[in-house]
């Protein structure tokens, strides 16, 4: 079963304390990743005491109070909360409507999807038109519609990424027959700047490693330096050794205790003590028992609580409070 954060949990919370209306006002600013688990928080709270809520909606009004002002990411939430009172099949329409305009267009409409659905959707489409479709989704979306491939057609699919220089006004009205109208054709259209090095070094930041591998290992066939290329961009757990002491100090105030020791179970021992080294004693003696103590885990979870913290370092770094170095990383002088 899916734990549920208590950021999400407390989240879920509040908008049931904010009621329908307000709360489906408040959906229409998030986005997908973040309707869905707020969605799965909401459908998983059975009963909730009056004090836990009193709390949250404390803790909740001292927060706003010191915000003037709260960014986050448009379009999104009237979903979750209609598709919990009337379930997906009646609400799909109503949000289709109320979100686009009348229909759901193309590569919007698959940012809903989960990766599985997708991949059924375009794996017969030519590589090229695989490839354009996903340089427009969440890179970790991306990088599991990849997974569900087999290797020929991922590896294929990777390498055109990687060496797809911007997407051109014609291409677009081809992926508009493709995926229902993407956009609606105007000759005024610039080239998009998607895909690329960059954008390839991304999606395989969340693809597992023996995929990953693999995928590397068919495009250095290909071009010996462009494999490299990825490579220099990608960053990868092992990375964080990069980071100068300040950034790891900030990196750890937002990671869980269980998840960073699950991340860190098989990792170097330089890295271990660069984290170790970053923590008060005391919290470092406790991070070492817990470690020692953990038996035998599955490679797979290992490498999901490292995506996760992955996903923070970009957070972070996109925010401008921490610097990546190395791989993918800008020199300081």
């Amino acid at each position: 079963m899916q734990t549920i954060d208590e950021g999400v949990e407390k989240s879920a919370i509040l908008m049931f304390a904010l009621g329908e209306d307000i709360a489906s006002e408040v959906l229409k600013y998030l986005g997908p990743k973040d309707v869905q688990r707020l969605g799965y928080a909401m459908a998983m709270l059975k009963s909730v005491p009056r004090t836990r809520v009193e709390e949250v909606l404390d803790e909740f009004y001292h927060i706003a109070s010191e915000r003037a002002m709260v960014h986050v990411d448009t379009e999104a939430y009237v979903r979750a909360v209609l598709t919990k009172a009337l379930g997906d099949d009646k609400a799909a329409n109503l949000i289709s409507r109320i979100l686009y305009g009348g229909e759901t267009h193309g590569i919007e409409g698959l940012r809903w999807m989960d990766a599985p659905t997708v991949a059924d959707l375009i794996r017969n489409e030519h590589p090229q038109i695989i490839a354009t479709i996903l340089v427009y989704l969440e890179y970790d979306h991306a990088s599991a519609i990849l997974n569900c491939f087999n290797d020929r057609l991922r590896n294929d699919v990777v390498l055109r990424i990687a060496t797809l220089d911007g997407v051109q006004p014609t291409a677009l009205k081809e992926l508009n027959d493709v995926m229902l109208q993407l956009l609606a054709g105007s000759s005024n259209i610039k080239k998009a700047a998607r895909g690329g090095v960059h954008t390839a070094a991304e999606i395989l930041n969340f693809m597992g490693t023996a995929n990953e591998t693999t995928v590397i290992d068919a495009i250095r066939e290909y071009d010996d330096d462009l494999a490299q290329k990825i490579l220099d961009e990608m960053f990868v757990f092992e990375n964080l050794i990069d980071l100068d002491d300040r950034s790891i100090q900030v990196l750890l105030r937002e990671i869980q205790s269980d998840s960073l020791i699950m991340a860190m179970k098989g990792t170097s021992e330089n890295l271990r003590e660069k984290i170790f080294k970053n923590m008060s004693q005391r919290a470092a003696e406790m991070l070492r028992e817990d470690l020692e103590s953990r038996g035998p885990v599955r490679l797979s979870e290992v490498e999901a609580e490292q995506k996760e913290i992955l996903k923070i370092v970009r957070r972070l770094a996109d925010e401008g409070q921490i610097v990546l170095g190395g791989a993918g990383g800008e020199e300081m002088v």
